[in-house]
């Protein structure tokens, strides 16, 4: 591989993806490198990114950013879940919430002791013994000491673009305003060598991070990067998407809303709600999408709907040579969880753990791809559960999503629940024991028994130790202020 010490970083494309990239790198290692960032503001970004998980927290914090002053600029509201609405059937809604549910034994989770409360009469719903989820429901929001509340954001996705890049620029990174024309390689390598502009400049780098979302000019286009398609697993191909004046009060939750052929988003923020239809093409075509949209949708539209077109997948390799890709250009999950801005915040942080600072080596670019396959695939698994497990056969869609193999590792998952209870996480895996429990639960497994350790309780002591969990979650969900009014005290926008 390349020995030359990496000195000057392009990055293709801005959006999201290259900003975030932009901020890191200029906050990070900003005073060393020479980092340009290429856009052109005839070119549009999806831009459809807008909500989060609570990982972006920590994003912001590594790099100083104020939280007010973020939300303000953004027009960002908090948000504590997703409500899946109509996913385990027709009128059967649940809440995948942030936090922790109950409190769980050494040897058993918490689910085991509520289940066999359910089997006595003793319990409630499992969301009753969750903060997040309870505050949710109740459409009530507050920051609580000791960090009490997690939670994510609902958030403007090009107000957040313009937001880093006046970041990025305090830290002396330079935009570029041009299209990209060409990427010449280096024939012996397989690197790049240089992308030429239309502006004529040659703008030559020594490590080159492709942001050019779903056209992946550098690492798919130039260098040849395979494909892997997962529409196999992944129906839907598409989405329809519009924006619409606020009506109602913003709610601290994501919603998601499955209909006769994929699956409906809203997310409120402060000046207006996002909203769009995310649908498999083979089951109904662009016209029967849009007016499907504009059947569920409320307030004024303010924007004509657009399409977009996605194939679910990834990269085989997002690093090839010296180019790293970021974003839409490694691969994409639809957002069902949200995981889009986590994985470009994942793809950055291991961009800087392993920076080439000395030169690129093939045991960091084989490790990189190690990383970046095994974090998108126990991520892909996630997301095709919410399809595999539902009581749903009510249309041509949702038969095929029942019907479908899904991978072995997703099918063990759920196999160990429905016949144990039992969960795990796999090592560095985005999404913890309660949230595959609480989607599980929601889509329609109860578990056939329960650990043993449950059984330890007699039914006093089960009930008191129940009541306590609900009692505090009710308790302190009681004190906190509603959403909206909490917004507009906290982070009015600009």
């Amino acid at each position: 591989m390349n020995k030359q010490p990496v000195r000057r970083v392009v990055i293709a494309g801005g959006g999201t993806a290259g900003w975030m990239v932009a901020a890191c790198l200029g906050k990070s290692l900003g005073k060393r490198l020479d980092i340009k960032l290429v856009e052109s503001d005839e070119i549009g970004t999806v831009g459809v990114g807008e909500a989060t998980i609570p990982t972006l927290q920590n994003f912001h914090h590594l790099l100083e950013i104020n939280e007010q002053e973020f939300m303000a600029a953004t027009h960002a509201t908090f948000k504590l879940g997703i409500s899946f609405e109509n996913w385990r059937d027709v009128h059967q809604d649940y809440i995948h919430s942030f936090g922790n549910t109950g409190i769980d034994h050494w040897t058993a989770g918490f689910q085991h002791f509520w289940h066999k409360g359910r089997e006595r009469g003793l319990a409630g719903d499992y969301g009753d013994y969750c903060l997040e989820h309870r505050a949710a429901q109740l459409n009530r929001f507050a920051h609580l000491p000791k960090q009490g509340m997690n939670y994510a954001y609902h958030m403007d996705a090009g107000a957040y673009a313009r937001f880093l890049r006046r970041f990025s620029e305090q830290h002396g990174v330079q935009r570029v305003e041009a299209k990209i024309v060409e990427v010449t390689k280096d024939a012996a390598s397989n690197a790049i060598r240089s992308i030429r502009l239309d502006s004529g400049t040659e703008l030559e780098g020594d490590l080159f991070i492709d942001c050019t979302g779903f056209r992946a000019l550098l690492i798919g286009e130039a260098l040849g990067a395979e494909y892997e398609d997962w529409s196999h697993w992944l129906f839907n191909d598409s989405a329809a998407a519009v924006q619409t004046a606020s009506h109602g009060e913003a709610v601290p939750y994501t919603r998601s809303i499955a209909r006769e052929a994929g699956w409906q988003w809203r997310i409120p923020l402060q000046h207006r709600v996002g909203n769009g239809l995310v649908f498999a093409s083979r089951f109904i075509d662009d016209d029967g999408a849009i007016a499907t949209l504009k059947r569920h949708i409320t307030g004024e539209a303010l924007m004509q709907p657009r399409v977009i077109r996605f194939k679910p997948g990834q990269r085989k390799q997002v690093w090839v040579g010296n180019c790293i890709a970021i974003g839409l250009a490694s691969g994409f999950l639809e957002p069902i969880e949200s995981t889009s801005i986590h994985l470009i915040q994942r793809g950055i942080v291991r961009l800087m753990q392993m920076f080439p600072s000395n030169g690129i080596r093939a045991s960091d670019v084989a490790e990189y791809n190690r990383q970046a396959a095994d974090e998108i695939a126990h991520i892909r698994d996630f997301i095709v559960l919410h399809y595999k497990v539902t009581n749903r056969r009510d249309t041509p869609y949702w038969r095929a999503c029942a019907e479908m193999d899904v991978p072995s590792s997703l099918q063990h998952r759920i196999d160990l629940f429905r016949e144990t209870g039992r969960v795990f996480r796999a090592p560095n895996e985005l999404f913890a024991e309660n949230s595959w429990i609480q989607v599980m639960l929601g889509q329609g497994i109860m578990p056939e028994g329960h650990h043993q350790t449950a059984d330890l309780m007699g039914d006093v002591e089960l009930k008191g130790f129940l009541d306590n969990i609900s009692g505090s979650v009710n308790r302190t969900v009681a004190q906190l202020p509603p959403h909206e009014a909490y917004v507009r005290q906290y982070c009015p926008a600009r």
